[in-house]
């Protein structure tokens, strides 16, 4: 069992300010493609799913939300799925570039949140999680802590279930090659209104 055979795996659920065609939230569906191009461009990115109904790619099982939703008023709330090679590329898309970009953003279109926003598992190389694992690992956080079945950047394990220090050097050196694959999106994306 090797961290090559494996995938981490990246669940995140947010609740929206307004409804999503809501101009407060029109920064959030502006930077939303962007975002999408930035991670498939992204080393280390091995796929996301869709959304049903939607363009794009298939969507990985009928999509469903966790129990943060109940009560908010709200059919669904901004979520994604995806697979990357390992915690460091992850780190690297999510905290630099076009999607860091947006996450500077976050508080305008997000409620406050009293769960964690996302997290991590691995599963084998070649199989997709599906929505209701990606809903079912968030809930196991958020109940009893990080875990080697669902963790944080934070409070990370490797594939074996043994913690895992990120290295950080390595996240800089691929947030520095994602920035030359992306920087016609950032470039964009630095003049759409929040």
């Amino acid at each position: 069992m090797s961290a090559a055979a494996h995938h981490i795996a990246l669940y995140n659920f947010g609740l929206h300010v307004a409804e999503h065609d809501d101009p407060v939230v029109a920064g959030f569906v502006r930077r939303e493609p962007f975002n999408f191009e930035a991670a498939r461009r992204a080393d280390g990115y091995v796929g996301r799913s869709g959304y049903e109904g939607e363009p794009g790619p298939e969507s990985w099982g009928r999509q469903v939300f966790p129990r943060f939703l109940n009560g908010s008023g709200r059919e669904s709330g901004p979520s994604s799925l995806s697979l990357w090679r390992d915690i460091e590329s992850l780190m690297a898309f999510s905290y630099s570039g076009v999607h860091a970009e947006a996450l500077k953003n976050a508080r305008r279109w997000n409620v406050v949140q009293t769960w964690p926003p996302l997290v991590l598992f691995w599963v084998e190389a070649g199989r997709r999680p599906d929505w209701a694992e990606g809903v079912a690992r968030l809930e196991a956080l958020a109940d009893r802590g990080a875990s080697a079945q669902a963790f944080t950047f934070k409070q990370s394990f490797d594939p074996h279930g043994a913690p895992y220090r990120i290295n950080r050097d390595r996240v800089k050196r691929i947030a520095t090659e994602n920035m030359a694959s992306q920087h016609d999106l950032l470039e964009v994306v630095k003049t759409l209104p929040a």
